[in-house]
């Protein structure tokens, strides 16, 4: 099952596809600032429009929106998650959402972990071909693990929701 996880933004986009316990693809997509943001918003249909064009992924996984203290900032990205999934509904693709919590807790045990331990534990839970630079890979790779433990969780036990 190839699952696309992303870490959502209007700025950076983090992009990781899985399938098997391998990564097969990682990438932070960029917007220019110097675009407005209805632009910035295009490009980043555009480009999750190629991505699935590409992989064909059988599921998304997103992180869901944590509300920070910058509310301008969290409205933006709450636009751009509407775009992802819309590109997503388009050819669909269930999409499965998991909080900031629950994405520490598949990939490290615990919800309280910091960027450093979940980008630390990431290389022990797949195969990857080179090390991924940015924050926003990893934490779209933790994304899709979150999914693929979910996924696996569910066809094992059944689901407990």
């Amino acid at each position: 099952m190839k699952i696309l996880g992303i870490d959502p933004g209007y700025d950076r986009v983090g992009i990781a596809i899985i399938e098997d316990g391998t990564l097969l693809h990682s990438e932070c997509f960029e917007t220019s600032s110097k675009d407005s943001f209805h632009i910035r918003l295009r490009s980043v249909g555009e480009h999750i429009h190629k991505i699935i064009k590409n992989y064909s992924p059988d599921i998304m996984a997103i992180e869901s929106l944590f509300i920070t203290k910058n509310q301008k900032t969290a409205m933006k990205v709450a636009e751009a998650r509407g775009v992802i999934s819309y590109e997503a509904c388009l050819k669909d693709i269930p999409i499965y959402e998991y909080s900031p919590p629950q994405i520490k807790v598949a990939v490290t045990g615990h919800g309280g972990s910091d960027k450093a331990q979940v980008i630390k534990m990431i290389p022990l839970l797949i195969k990857m071909k080179t090390l991924v630079a940015l924050d926003d890979e990893y934490d779209a790779i933790a994304v899709a693990l979150t999914c693929q433990a979910h996924i696996k969780k569910i066809s094992t036990f059944g689901d407990s929701s």
